[in-house]
Formats: structure tokens, C-alpha cells, sequence
């Protein structure tokens, strides 16, 4: 019997090489960005208990981890510091002696060809827990600006490559923006964390980095995660105060937010696939209901076909093995 079908999607679905031809997302791991934390001390490897697989390091065990990226191909990563000592004003993030310039300077001299990305923000060095300068239990914006440009400017001048602010305060990019420029560091872009939503599924980074707050929470700074309109009003001022890439936070449940974003916006667009995210895929594999590599694959894929240019996750090494071997 003759068929009267004419269109028939399913002919290039026939054979894998096929499937591959056609696909309309690509990834490559040049697009990926491993975060990790350093912390002070020696000879520390310090698995993170609500992290299984991921690890405080002191700078002088980094080489088992670098053995491992350049194993894997990924070549950029996010620095995140973990200081030995806390104050109210959080001066540690900006001490040329701090943990993440230390770490920047060793990493340089070590693995030039490593692209070092660095938080910038002041959460783990305060003893409050909160990114920026208290006036009683309201963190004040203006005042916190300061510091967090000389937060980006030791960085700079600590061998950084791109500096990423995560504080979500108003002004900061522009603040960031100037101090660079005007000290030397016209070349070094800022990577902004535009669209931070205040979100239950960063827990255990938090844990990670010590950086929970001792009172309150971070709403009055940290995105509503009702709103997705205003997320186009935070990366159109950080646009205009000199972003060079714009990012999306949390990851899975803001995929619309990261669709909203590159298409309205002519720019690089990061997303931050977060702690939260990682440990959930990790318990669900640990119980046998999920196949982990599966779900870590299927994830990243809807992450770029979502938008992202750049993905920043803890399983940026895995993902570049599944690439690698053809399974995404």
C-alpha cells in the first residue's frame, strides 16, 4: 500500500551519525568553567560534605586538581576563596596576601594557560555572612561599592583574567568598571552576575564556603524568584555600566529567565548551574534512581539549547568527557 506521507521528521532520526549531523545544539568544552575553593593551610584536601566529590584545596594540593582539568580539557575556571580570619568589613577579600591572590599567583606562574575567573564578592570574608558593609542589619549599597572595586583591582592585580561580581548590589559594575580602567586593566572583562536570584539552591555552597549569613537572609539584594521582567532591567544597567558577559543563577529552574536574556540581549550569557543542582543529581544517584552521567549530559545539553554560552558547573570535567566520547 502506498503511503501519502510526504513529511516524515523521523528520516533523520534513523542512525546516530545521522542524529549528530543534524542536531541544532552543539557544545564544546572550551564553553565550560569549573568552580572550586581554596582555601588557607597545608597539605588540605577537604571533601565538602554536602558536595560529594568536591573539595576545599590549599594551594599547594591545587596540582591534583589541575592534573585533572588539563586531563579533561577544561581550561577556565571560578575561584572562590576560603579565608582563615572574618571581620565585619570583610577586608581579607581585598588583602594582596588574601587566599585567592595567593592562589592567583601561584596558578599563574604554574599553569599560565589556565584562564582564572574570580568571584568577586564578600560574603565568605565578613563575620555576618552578607556582601557587603552593614548600617545596622541593612547592607548599604553605596559604601559597599568601594570595596568591591578594590576587591576586583587586587584580583587584577593578583594576575586575574576576567573578574565575575556576585553581590547583586546596584552601581557595582560601573564602580568595578572604573577602578580597572583607570588603573591599567582596560583588557581584563567583567563577567557580572546580572541575574541572581535569591534561591534555596545554593545550601550547599554555602556550607562550602562559609558563607551563610549569621542573621536574615540576602532578599533585599538577591533577585525575587517570582519576577523575570526585572531580570531584563538588571542586565540592561549592567550592560550600560560596562558588563562584558551577563549570567544567569541558579540554573535548571531559570531556564526561561536565561531565554529571556539571550534574546533580548546582544551579549555573551553565562549560566551557573549551582551547588544545589549538583548535590541533588549526586543523592539521586547515590539512591539508584537516576543514571548520574545520563542526567548530567541531558541537563547540560538543555543549558546551551536554553541560551548559555558558557556553562559554570561543578561537573564541568564529566561533562567534557561526555563530549569527548560522543554521548552528548
Amino acid at each position: 500500500m502506498k503511503s501519502e506521507i510526504i513529511k516524515r521528521p523521523r528520516r533523520l532520526r534513523t542512525t546516530d551519525s545521522l542524529r549528530k549531523i543534524v542536531r541544532e545544539t552543539k557544545i564544546s568544552k572550551d564553553t565550560l568553567v569549573y568552580p572550586f575553593f581554596v582555601t588557607e593551610g597545608f597539605d588540605i584536601k577537604e571533601e565538602i560534605s554536602t558536595m560529594p566529590g568536591q573539595y576545599r584545596w590549599s594551594i599547594d594540593r591545587l596540582y591534583e586538581l589541575f592534573e585533572r582539568l588539563y586531563e579533561s580539557g577544561v581550561k577556565t575556571v571560578l575561584i572562590f576563596g576560603v579565608p582563615d580570619k572574618k571581620d565585619e568589613f570583610g577586608s581579607g577579600a581585598w588583602n594582596e596576601n588574601g587566599i585567592v591572590q595567593k592562589a592567583l599567583r601561584y596558578i599563574k606562574e604554574n599553569y599560565s594557560d589556565i584562564y582564572c575567573i574570580t568571584d568577586v564578592c564578600m560574603c565568605e570574608y565578613t563575620s555576618h555572612g552578607h556582601c557587603g558593609i552593614l548600617n545596622g542589619e541593612y547592607v548599604d549599597n553605596d559604601k559597599t561599592l568601594e570595596i568591591l572595586a578594590k576587591i576586583a583591582l587586587s584580583h587584577a592585580l593578583a594576575g586575574a583574567d576576567m573578574v565575575a561580581p556576585s553581590d547583586m548590589m546596584d552601581g557595582r559594575i560601573g564602580a568595578i568598571r572604573k577602578v580597572l580602567d583607570e588603573n591599567g586593566f582596560i583588557n581584563v572583562p567583567i563577567m557580572s552576575y546580572s541575574v541572581k536570584y535569591s534561591s534555596s539552591f545554593y545550601g550547599p555552597f554555602r556550607d562550602a564556603a562559609g558563607s551563610a549569613p549569621s542573621f536574615g537572609d540576602r532578599k533585599s539584594y538577591q533577585m525575587d524568584f517570582h519576577n523575570s521582567g526585572e531580570a531584563i532591567v538588571e542586565a540592561e544597567l549592567d550592560i550600560n555600566e560596562g558588563a562584558d558577559i551577563l549570567m544567569v543563577k541558579p540554573g535548571m529552574a531559570y531556564l526561561d529567565v536565561l531565554r529571556l536574556i539571550k534574546d533580548k540581549f546582544n551579549k555573551p550569557v553565562a549560566l551557573y548551574s549551582v551547588s544545589g543542582e549538583y548535590s541533588m543529581i549526586k543523592a539521586g544517584a547515590k539512591l539508584g534512581y537516576i543514571d548520574e552521567m545520563a542526567v548530567v549530559g541531558e541537563s547540560a545539553v538543555c543549558m546551551y539549547r536554553a541560551g548559555a554560552d558558557i556553562l559554570i558547573t561543578y561537573y564541568a570535567m564529566e561533562i567534557a568527557e561526555l563530549i569527548k566520547t560522543g554521548k552528548i
